[in-house]
């Protein structure tokens, strides 16, 4: 899509200090001289020698819920790429998006493995204590589900049309999880639960849990249905008590998922460290994509205690698109979880950003419409990501605005977020 109206910042000053050209220039011709070379290859070291582009801390940490989608964080460390830009990655699991949220805010963690809504919510104050928070690079498309108990399919269930039947023809309390009140898995909840005229404000009770915790509390009956990353879905088919509904690439193709997100003050005070962070995880996300055997290889790796803590078969099967939704439909999915893609997955489109205060403002969280587009540059460091992406060679987009169609028909471009969070149905 084409928006002449976006402003592609390239070589021009920014109020985050983009470098200035000359500087830009250097750090593209040196990761260019190194893009020939092996994994470990000396070439980029050379971007750190120069003092005032070393990096301010040698040791980030970086938090993560277990999830299929923290794989490009994990991997950035347990294969070296961090090592290549002269930091140590140090994965760090959490409990829960609450935990995630309090430690970044507290500057406990460096960055996160995190819910891009959760990051707008702490920014605009109705996630959380307000804080100033960034952005610095999209981790993951793709790869959550809806998961409705099998008690519902007992009643006649098996996608939304028939939920919205279900509970016009049976009113009671129908109760459904997501994992975070502004993050994602609530949004593609909503937007499911709507899309079918069921408004997840009025005619469902909706309670906040724990990705880890999901199928354990749909095993004993404390939900109807949960929005949540993989493997968990996965885990609730094979363990017979749940079914896939609708995955959310089917709610919205190549969506935004995951991202590094981090403070703005930590961003400030360490813009070297950043940088060689982004570069290193975009390289472990293009790694993961790269093949079918290195995907293999991150399932194994990300199945560990220490990481997700499930088997590995659970992850890889949806990680390779080889989907199935536990009451008799199977296909091979394109559309799977993507890390990479060309490097079309990792760039903080401003239209992202965006789309998720829409739906804050649409679902009440939001009293008043923001100056969207004005937030949206001043969370999603696209300067941060640009410089790390000419480090790791990675191609950027023509636009920092995208445009999608999501299940609704409905069509997402940035133009008039107002307007559009203003349109729907079904809202509060």
């Amino acid at each position: 899509m084409k928006d002449d109206t976006t402003t592609f910042l390239g070589d021009s000053a920014s109020p985050h200090g983009l470098p200035d050209p000359a500087r830009r220039d250097f750090l593209k011709s040196a990761a260019l001289a190194g893009a020939g070379a092996s994994l470990m290859s000396l070439a980029p070291a050379g971007v750190w020698a120069a003092g005032s582009d070393a990096p301010e801390k040698k040791e980030v940490r970086i938090g993560f819920i277990p999830l299929t989608d923290c794989a490009s964080v994990v991997m950035a460390a347990e294969m070296g790429f961090d090592k290549k830009y002269g930091i140590k990655i140090v994965p760090t699991k959490e409990a829960s998006w609450a935990s995630v949220r309090d430690k970044l805010t507290n500057g406990e963690l460096d960055a996160a493995h995190v819910l891009y809504g959760l990051i707008y919510g702490v920014q605009m104050g109705i996630g959380g204590p307000k804080k100033d928070m960034s952005v610095l690079m999209s981790l993951n498309n793709n790869g959550q589900a809806i998961t409705l108990a099998n008690k519902l399919k007992d009643l006649g269930v098996t996608d939304g049309a028939s939920l919205k039947k279900l509970i016009t023809s049976k009113p009671g309390e129908y109760t459904f999880a997501q994992t975070f009140p502004t993050g994602t898995h609530a949004m593609w909840l909503y937007y499911w639960l709507a899309a079918n005229d069921i408004n997840p404000m009025k005619d469902v009770k909706v309670i906040t849990v724990p990705p880890p915790q999901m199928v354990a509390n749909m095993r004993v009956g404390n939900m109807d249905g949960f929005c949540v990353g993989e493997p968990w879905n996965n885990r609730a088919i094979i363990d017979k008590i749940g079914f896939t509904a609708v995955t959310t690439q089917d709610i919205w193709v190549d969506h935004p998922e995951k991202v590094l997100g981090t403070s703005a003050d930590w961003v400030a005070k360490n813009p070297n460290t950043a940088r060689a962070m982004t570069a290193a995880i975009l390289e472990a996300g293009r790694w993961i994509d790269a093949s079918l055997a290195n995907r293999r290889k991150t399932a194994e790796t990300i199945a560990q205690k220490s990481y997700v803590n499930t088997d590995v078969d659970v992850i890889l099967e949806r990680m390779l698109g080889r989907y199935s939704n536990g009451i008799g439909k199977s296909w091979d999915d394109k559309n799977h979880m993507k890390f990479f893609n060309e490097g079309t997955v990792n760039f903080p489109y401003l239209s992202d950003g965006m789309w998720f205060m829409t739906q804050h403002k649409r679902w009440g969280l939001l009293k008043d419409d923001p100056d969207y587009l004005a937030v949206a540059k001043s969370v999603n460091r696209t300067d941060i990501y640009k410089d790390a992406a000419g480090l790791a060679g990675v191609t950027l987009p023509k636009s920092e605005m995208r445009s999608h169609k999501l299940i609704d028909g409905v069509v997402w471009d940035g133009k008039d977020p107002k307007k559009y969070a203003a349109g729907f149905k079904v809202k509060v």
